[in-house]
């Protein structure tokens, strides 16, 4: 590719029409975090080999919707915001590898393409969706953060809701939860341009925050419901015990992952 520039797709002369900048990315965003128990064998067939279960509480499911605004090092985007802000709602469950213990995430629906082609790069399986939750404010009618405050979450994919949530906060946390409290241990996958030849990047890798801050957590209860759609299996996830529910503001730089192990045809 001599004489083309950019980090990912398209690539030009200049790389200007790169979807997605190299990293550092940078994110800024409000969180709204649902933590529940499923059947754990629901968990287990969505963790593909080497990876097995938790050892503790391996049914823990964590649903998480994100308002965020995010950039790369020069933060020029933040002042065009069309190609600073989007949403997501993903799934967060725990797995290990190797003795250790790691988060991943097996289903997320995002707004934005951009958002999609960085998914691409970091292992996470993002797919189009409609995203929206309550915005604090200190003014008018929306919730403050404090004891009793009310915040709505909604999820929906090809025209189907996918999910829905009502969160009260209680009272102020230590953290967040603890379901996507780790590393994340996510697989990069492209199929092989020829028929039957299987996958020409197969790829395990571990990521996560090179730098991190984030707000008081606060705690409370959710009312969370799951609906069923043809083309998406979150419903399998379903609810069987509440565990809690969070709101927390975080701060995140995103700078590169490691590769854990490779079955990519040429590294074979």
């Amino acid at each position: 590719m001599t004489g083309l520039q950019g980090f990912f797709v398209p690539k030009t002369a200049s790389g200007a029409s790169s979807l997605i900048p190299s990293p550092p990315w940078l994110y800024s965003g409000d969180l709204l975090t649902v933590e529940y128990r499923t059947d754990p064998a629901r968990v287990r067939e969505l963790l593909p080999e080497p990876l097995e279960l938790a050892d503790e509480d391996p049914g823990a499911v964590a649903l998480i919707w994100a308002d965020w605004q995010s950039c790369a090092a020069g933060k020029e985007e933040l002042l065009d915001p069309v190609r600073a802000q989007y949403k997501e709602a993903f799934v967060v469950v725990r797995c290990t590898y190797e003795g250790r213990t790691y988060s991943r995430c097996v289903y997320i629906w995002v707004d934005k393409d951009f958002a999609i082609a960085r998914g691409l790069h970091q292992g996470y399986p993002k797919k189009l969706g409609s995203i929206h939750q309550t915005r604090p404010h200190p003014f008018g009618p929306a919730p403050r953060i404090e004891a009793g405050a009310r915040f709505g979450a909604t999820l929906a994919a090809a025209d189907r809701r996918l999910a829905q949530a009502v969160i009260t906060l209680r009272e102020p946390a230590e953290t967040n939860g603890f379901v996507n409290g780790h590393p994340m241990a996510h697989h990069r996958w492209l199929p092989a341009i020829e028929k039957g030849g299987g996958l020409a990047l197969d790829e395990l890798i571990e990521s996560g925050a090179a730098s991190f801050e984030g707000g008081r957590p606060w705690t409370g209860d959710a009312e969370l419901e799951l609906f069923e759609a043809p083309t998406e299996e979150l419903s399998r996830l379903e609810v069987r015990e509440p565990i809690a529910a969070y709101y927390r503001q975080v701060g995140v730089v995103w700078d590169g992952g490691r590769l854990l192990e490779s079955r990519t045809r040429n590294d074979q």
